[in-house]
């Protein structure tokens, strides 16, 4: 219950934040080219705090937070009094239309920028991808990876740590094969090595691009021994403690600890016996794990953590830059973030990633909790993300979306004349039956995980 709300409160703050973002982009080019603003809402339906401005303007925080809108003085769908003709959208020049239809998309490339400029100020800890293992008969064995070599790019992109080999492999679906240049201890030879790609199964929801390829990341050696037990937890209720060596769950053998956190995961809500050794008395302890939800499974959980070694410092890294260099940092991020978007899309349209790969705000709400739970670098860089896909979605040209409508507004630039209101209204009821569908796909995806 409790992951639920954390993932509930930071979807709420992350779309909050990114709808006014995207929405005030709208109301501030509108209101510099003269326009009169009616409301400025964040959310839809009931109004759960309003006030009106000085300049008029009606500003509303609504209770269902999926989206915003900013109303505008319109003489197609108003009454404009003959002082007011001239503060309406639609007695705007079109070059006037088109800036403020695209400050919204505009904005949130702005902010994601900003994000990411915060965010590489602040500096984000991480560590070198020096691969750990390479799983027997897998595509990266065939390519004959090197076990404790370290990824310093992938398909040209640079990576300097997990996540930016992570990004660059999902970049690469539906390609053939992919370029892997790695190196070895701090010597500067590059190998290279091509995989092929052509029989690479990878679902997003299931497994991550590296776990497909058979690309196991390096982990310091983990104890099957207990260096913490939550307090208030079910296994300090149990009576476990720290320093205990995990020998059974139930008549399953726990040799280490992957074993031992694999098999808990089994007894959601369920009592299990899980037997010890404590000071070379061998006990067992009746324990009943907590019911948990993790990528979108019902798990045991018992809140223990294992006696790990310490990473080697030589492998620690700190993505962190002065100024002027953040802003090199923030914009090269950006652009990559919104290649790999486009990419995403044109790879959706032509089959090459599955439809059943898209999310919905059950996938939207869980990856800002799990952000927001990691520390607020990492909530940065997920509204940054999140910021870039819903500006590039809103540039699609469906009608519904303001890329439909700067579609309809580059057809009248070049004919002269504005499209017809009929052809419009069939526009728009087109375009909202397909944003439609894509959010059923994205929720069905949802749910299939959560309850699959």
């Amino acid at each position: 219950m409790m992951d639920f709300l954390w993932n509930l409160a930071s979807f709420v703050v992350a779309l909050g934040i990114l709808v006014t973002v995207h929405e005030y982009g709208h109301f501030w080019v509108a209101r510099k080219n003269g326009v009169k603003v009616e409301r400025f809402s964040v959310g839809f339906g009931r109004a759960i705090w309003r006030k009106t401005g000085k300049d008029g303007t009606e500003y509303v925080l609504a209770m269902i937070p999926l989206g915003g809108y900013v109303k505008m003085l319109d003489e197609r769908i108003d009454n404009v009094q003959p002082e007011d003709k001239d503060k309406a959208f639609n007695a705007k020049t079109v070059y006037q239309r088109i800036a403020i239809v695209a400050a919204g998309p505009l904005a949130n490339f702005i902010f994601a920028l900003f994000a990411l400029y915060v965010m590489f100020l602040i500096g984000v800890p991480s560590v070198k991808p020096l691969i750990g293992n390479v799983v027997p008969s897998s595509i990266a064995a065939q390519a004959k990876l090197i076990k404790g070599s370290e990824i310093v790019s992938v398909a040209g992109n640079v990576t300097r740590d997990w996540q930016e080999v992570n990004l660059a492999l999902i970049g690469q679906i539906g390609n053939d094969s992919i370029e892997i240049k790695t190196k070895e201890g701090d010597g500067q030879y590059i190998s290279t090595f091509n995989l092929d790609t052509t029989k690479w199964q990878f679902s997003p929801d299931k497994t991550s691009a590296l776990t497909s390829l058979g690309i196991t990341p390096y982990r310091p050696k983990v104890h099957n021994e207990l260096a913490a037990v939550a307090e208030e937890s079910p296994a300090a209720l149990s009576g476990l403690l720290v320093g205990d060596k995990l020998l059974f769950v139930g008549d399953v053998k726990t040799d280490d600890w992957l074993a031992f956190a694999k098999e808990i995961k089994h007894f959601p809500g369920q009592e299990v016996l899980i037997t010890i050794s404590r000071n070379s008395e061998v006990i067992t302890l009746p324990v009943t794990p907590d019911s948990v939800e993790r990528s979108g499974s019902v798990i045991g959980y018992i809140g223990v953590a294992p006696k790990a070694d310490a990473w080697p410092q030589e492998f620690l890294i700190e993505l962190s830059y002065g100024p002027i260099d953040a802003i090199k940092e923030s914009a090269q991020r950006t652009w990559n973030l919104t290649h790999l978007t486009f990419s995403m899309i044109g790879k959706l349209i032509t089959g090459d990633v599955s439809v059943k790969n898209l999310s919905g705000p059950i996938g939207i709400a869980q990856g800002a909790g799990n952000s927001a739970g990691h520390g607020f670098v990492y909530f940065l860089g997920f509204l940054a993300l999140i910021s870039i896909n819903l500006g590039i979605i809103n540039l699609l040209p469906l009608p519904v979306l303001d890329g439909g409508h700067l579609l309809y507004y580059l057809i009248e630039l070049f004919t002269g004349k504005e499209v017809p209101e009929k052809v419009q209204a069939a526009g728009f009821k087109f375009g909202a039956l397909a944003l439609l569908m894509l959010m059923a796909i994205g929720l069905f995806n949802d749910f299939s995980r959560v309850l699959g």
